[in-house]
């Protein structure tokens, strides 16, 4: 596909520095005095200030000037168009998405770990690599970001008829999961009373990870906890859910669903629990509606 990955994110935020600080905890590597950057995908988080939190500007790579005159195309059949800098906005989100020329992500293969089973021994005399880690977790690339929008439907156009996302699987009325790249998604679009940043997702190496990078972030900062250890159906992605403090929930994830050949990939359509979880502890209330929407609703009626 002409698109291949999510370059970076902008996030406001009014507690600036606070905000900065736990992101670097998070294991993101400070680039600048709020800019962040993954091990893999270079500078992909900045953080400004905004009287409320909110998601600024994603970013999108593809990998010509063609590619962006078929998106200019298409925006225009919606009556939007890019600017001289590829930015444009979606009315519903209120988020600016940024489509720009960017390198792709490579990555060198590395053999895959060796896991013991039932009349299986594939490591033998020796402990288990994740117990022996001692480096902090550093979140390999930035993996999807979730949206509230006052308008689902025509955020789903946005994305999908006018930048050119696929749809991988979707909920009726509540969700779809678009992809721009080979991941099972970068973008969720749910409904909400107010456009906000649910949450953003940054990839880590395994489960032994996302455990030792929530481990981490919770000593001494039990607030920062919100959802996991779990495994969600939709996408397969192991998950631990975390706050940030200006309230924008943060995830370590891994083993997400690569989609290659969309003919083999067939969406589905969910309406079960299976829209929130596999298996994992109870799903919390503040999780589906957050405890600042209110302030949030609050705030957008003042602006």
């Amino acid at each position: 596909m002409a698109l291949h990955r999510l370059t970076r994110i902008t996030i406001g935020v009014p507690n600036l520095a606070e905000t900065s600080a736990y992101y670097a905890d998070f294991g993101l590597l400070k680039t600048g005095e709020n800019t962040f950057a993954t091990a893999d995908g270079g500078e992909q988080l900045r953080l400004v200030h905004a009287p409320t939190r909110r998601l600024v500007e994603l970013g999108v790579g593809v990998d010509d000037a063609d590619d962006l005159g078929r998106i200019g195309a298409a925006l225009a059949r919606l009556d939007l168009a890019l600017d001289a800098d590829g930015r444009v906005s979606d009315p519903a989100t209120k988020v600016r998405v940024q489509v720009s020329i960017a390198d792709r992500i490579t990555r060198p293969a590395e053999p895959a770990p060796l896991y013991n089973g039932p009349g299986r021994a594939d490591r033998v005399d020796a402990r288990a690599p994740g117990v022996l880690r001692e480096q902090p977790v550093r979140p390999r690339k930035l993996g999807h970001v979730v949206l509230g929008s006052t308008d689902q439907e025509a955020s789903q156009r946005f994305f999908t008829d006018g930048i050119g996302f696929k749809v991988s699987d979707e909920v009726p009325g509540i969700a779809a999961f678009l992809r721009c790249s080979t991941d099972h998604h970068n973008v969720l679009v749910q409904p909400a009373p107010v456009p906000y940043l649910h949450h953003t997702s940054w990839e880590v190496e395994d489960v032994d990870e996302i455990g030792r990078g929530a481990h981490h972030m919770l000593e001494g900062h039990p607030e920062r906890h919100v959802w996991g250890l779990g495994r969600h159906h939709i996408g397969s992605n192991f998950f631990w859910y975390l706050k940030d403090p200006a309230g924008n929930f943060s995830e370590y994830y891994s083993d997400l669903d690569c989609v290659v050949d969309e003919a083999i990939w067939k969406p589905e359509v969910f309406q079960d629990m299976r829209i929130l979880y596999s298996w994992g502890p109870p799903v919390p209330p503040s999780f589906i509606e957050p405890e600042d929407l209110a302030a949030l609703m609050a705030g957008a009626h003042s602006s």
